[in-house]
């Protein structure tokens, strides 16, 4: 079993987990806890946060095809878990644009 990882440590290892993928950081906030994710060419974003997101920000943002919510601490098997599940879902979105 891997170690306990906060949050943040949590969200910068998914970033890493979806850049050996093939992914780009396109955007991250100025307090570090939400991250848009694209491959190079690609219109279409995944992010990664430690909260939800507000109608008003999937209203604007409609370039997001999957949001990656990690809220509290995770192992780092549980993280790789959850990237490969927005992985899928990314790709099951695309798929269908």
């Amino acid at each position: 079993m891997s170690a306990v990882l906060p949050p943040l440590a949590a969200l910068d290892l998914a970033a890493q987990l979806l850049s050996a993928e093939g992914f780009v950081v396109a955007a991250r906030n100025e307090r570090g806890d939400s991250f848009y994710l694209q491959r190079p060419g690609c219109p279409w974003h995944i992010r990664l946060s430690n909260h939800s997101r507000t109608a008003k920000q999937r209203k604007r943002r409609t370039d997001i095809l999957t949001s990656l919510v990690i809220d509290g601490p995770r192992s780092a098997d549980h993280v790789a878990a959850l990237v490969r599940g927005a992985q899928r879902d990314f790709e099951a979105a695309l798929a269908r644009r």
